[in-house]
């Protein structure tokens, strides 16, 4: 009798999980299929980091930089165009009530996305990693190896929560607007392509305004070359940054829906 009982438990359960995962492949495989996305998102990163990190750069220690600082760079356009831009496109064609009216878990399609975020931001992080070491003259621990591709991975959740938002905002050519007046400044203004501490006193001052600054210093912590903050002060910022721009667009969506 208990076993009779549980069993539709247990099936429930494994149909649930089982649809989370194929939507996080079916998500994965559109993404794929779109080379206007998957073209820049992978190529951007590891060309200016071939170009700069490896061709100019005259120190190992500068490569290591520009190594830390590329994948965060790498890790925000993929989140950034990947949700902020795919969900202003989706909301945009109904795809979203669409979702909320098929049989599937809640949030199953945001974690989807997320998921295939996640993904890319892997792929970037070791194609980084391997011009870094073989080009680069780059030689970090395993330990650092590891802790670096990490960052880049759950990093990236702060900026789909961003992307998120902004594409509860405005519509799918706006979304692509919007992203690219925040994307390269913000990359710049956090010290992701070059020290602060070379620019005007003025650009450290306001870099802590931007969560690319906050992921990029952790980052540059594994590598030996942050500022010398505090970690949980970056990671406390970061986890603020995800849990507003979430709620904010929730509430965006709920009210659209």
């Amino acid at each position: 009798m208990d076993a009779a009982i549980e069993f539709p438990v247990e099936t429930h359960s494994f149909q649930s999980w089982r649809c989370y995962l194929l939507e996080a492949k079916y998500e994965l495989l559109r993404q794929v299929r779109q080379p206007a996305f998957v073209l820049p998102t992978l190529l951007f990163p590891t060309a200016f980091y071939l170009l700069f990190g490896v061709m100019l750069s005259r120190s190992a220690a500068a490569a290591e930089y520009m190594l830390a600082g590329y994948g965060v760079f790498g890790i925000m356009g993929a989140a950034l165009f990947g949700f902020g831009a795919g969900i202003a496109n989706d909301r945009e064609r109904g795809l979203l009530r669409l979702k909320r009216a098929l049989p599937a878990p809640a949030g199953s399609w945001l974690l989807a996305k997320m998921a295939a975020a996640m993904v890319f931001a892997a792929v970037i992080s070791l194609l980084l990693a391997v011009l870094a070491y073989t080009l680069g003259g780059v030689a970090l621990a395993p330990g650092q190896w590891l802790a670096l591709f990490a960052v880049n991975v759950i990093g990236i959740v702060p900026f789909c929560a961003l992307g998120l938002y902004i594409g509860s905002l405005v519509g799918g050519n706006a979304a692509v607007a919007v992203v690219n007046l925040l994307f390269l400044p913000m990359a710049f203004l956090s010290g992701l392509w070059m020290p602060l501490s070379i620019l005007p006193d003025i650009f450290s001052r306001l870099a802590p305004v931007w969560p690319a600054y906050h992921l990029g210093q952790i980052a540059m912590k594994v590598v030996g070359h942050d500022a010398g903050g505090s970690v949980w002060l970056h990671l406390a910022v970061l986890t603020v940054v995800t849990v507003v721009f979430f709620v904010l667009a929730r509430r965006r969506l709920a009210a659209a829906a």
